[in-house]
């Protein structure tokens, strides 16, 4: 099921639902049935395989360092 996400127009609540087909969502704060979807945007999350070029000391750019 995909999640929304809703503002109500009664009491400005802002909610998420998980919605089916066609389920009419209710705000959960005062039950009030006038609400809006809002934009969604989705966040991914992983391993990044990116490394950094630069060690932590600073001093030179070989990722290990026998100085630092």
């Amino acid at each position: 099921m995909p999640m929304y996400e809703f503002s109500c127009n009664n009491c400005k609540a802002d909610f998420e639902l998980l919605m089916r087909g066609s389920m009419k969502p209710v705000c959960p704060e005062c039950k009030a049935t006038d609400v809006r979807k809002k934009l969604s945007v989705f966040g991914m999350s992983g391993i990044s395989k990116q490394t950094s070029s630069r060690s932590n000391c600073g001093s030179c750019h070989k990722s290990s360092c026998s100085s630092c």
